[in-house]
């Protein structure tokens, strides 16, 4: 192999010498080129949009696939310029085993058939999903990793360029300067040849030699100076177009945000559908299930969306209405109902509560009742039991517990 020997060797001298000058300006005994401040200013301007970038590219990956084996396989087809196998979502993939199961259970069953209704739902869910990861990826994070992995590589090239013309400019300041200083020495030589002639004696020769020195000195400083002007207005104009890059990325940002709509939108959408057809079932398939209307809820969490009772000096909410429906009317009578073999609940009593008639049970704050639904009996009310004694409790009043 053919080595150009003096390219290298002058190679390795630019770089000692960038090196001996950025030692000496970290110790402070050389002086450094500042940059102007409209430059300093887009450089900075520039770390913090690629600081930022990165952070919200990594995040936005681990919202759209928190399995990091998952993305780590991603990263590794894209590197090999490979198309990712379809992948199923974790939606579809629940949506599939409740299908399966209804299949083992038997599809006419109360439990198989629910199972096929919920399933079906669950693949719609990841399916839409699935329609979510692949529009944010290609309108959001892959402009965000072009501009990582193309505009900002250029950019920091260019940078690291601009440094090197810099010490190179600071390198030929500090040669010029010693030059002059040794001409200026070699100059006033003469005065001392009377008193101390062997140590100070310079001939006209070498007062010439020092001025050649600077001379070049001089040349090469110009040189330096004009390499480094313009590579300070290249990188210059490679950071004003992150002004450029920031109005793509708000572009991609809202095309995000639309897209999230969107899949919310339809999870909403599908969720309603979902709730209609269970509603629309037969009831018998869900016995004793705890129906909470939205004010058990309400009750149920708490003022701060946490369960732990009523705030202090809280007022009792409203009773409700105490009559009951007509198919209530019809069919209940208390001394008749019997608790669930299963289905039945421990709840907390929020606040005291006088019974209104014999149907009714009163009750004392933080008491624990046993609670539990019963088929035609009003949404806002569940039968409680304390001991031997039942009735009628408002489901405001309560605090069901797990």
């Amino acid at each position: 192999m053919d080595f150009n020997v003096k390219k290298l060797a002058s190679d390795a001298g630019v770089f000692f010498n960038r090196a001996v000058q950025f030692t000496e300006e970290k110790l402070g005994a050389a002086e450094k080129t500042e940059l102007d401040a409209h430059l300093e200013n887009l450089i900075a301007r520039g770390d913090s949009t690629k600081n930022w970038t990165e952070k919200i590219f990594r995040q936005t990956e681990i919202l759209l696939q928190p399995n990091p084996s998952a993305r780590i396989e991603e990263f590794f087809y894209e590197k090999l310029d490979k198309k990712l196998p379809m992948r199923t979502t974790n939606g579809e993939l629940l949506g599939q085993y409740m299908l399966d199961a209804a299949k083992d259970f038997g599809p006419g069953t109360p439990y198989g058939s629910t199972l096929i209704i919920v399933g079906d739902y669950q693949r719609r869910l990841g399916g839409a999903e699935r329609e979510f990861l692949q529009t944010s990826a290609i309108n959001f994070l892959t402009p965000l990793r072009n501009f990582l992995e193309g505009d900002w590589r250029t950019i920091s090239k260019e940078r690291r360029l601009l440094e090197n013309r810099r010490l190179d400019l600071d390198v030929c300041k500090a040669r010029l300067k010693k030059a002059k200083l040794a001409e200026a020495k070699a100059a006033a030589a003469p005065d001392f040849q009377e008193t101390r002639p062997r140590n100070y004696v310079l001939s006209a020769s070498a007062s010439a030699l020092w001025s050649e020195e600077v001379d070049k000195a001089e040349h090469e400083l110009r040189v330096a100076q004009t390499e480094f002007d313009r590579q300070a207005e290249v990188t210059r104009l490679l950071l004003e177009g992150i002004s450029s890059t920031h109005v793509n990325h708000l572009r991609c940002l809202h095309e995000f945000v639309e897209a999230q709509a969107v899949f919310y939108a339809q999870c909403h959408k599908h969720m309603q559908d979902l709730q209609r057809e269970l509603k629309s079932a037969n009831g018998e398939s869900v016995p004793n299930a705890f129906a909470m209307s939205p004010s058990t809820s309400a009750v149920a969490a708490g003022p701060s969306g946490l369960s732990g009772g009523p705030q202090p000096g809280a007022s009792p909410p409203a009773r409700p209405p105490s009559s009951p429906p007509a198919l209530e009317r019809s069919t209940l009578k208390i001394e008749e109902v019997q608790p669930p073999a299963t289905g039945t609940r421990k709840a907390k009593v929020l606040y005291d509560y006088d019974a209104h008639d014999t149907s009714e049970l009163s009750l004392m704050a933080d008491e624990l009742i046993t609670v539990y639904t019963v088929p035609g009996m009003d949404p806002d009310w569940l039968m409680g039991e304390r001991g031997n004694k039942k009735g009628k409790v408002p489901v405001t009043y309560l605090e069901l517990l797990s």
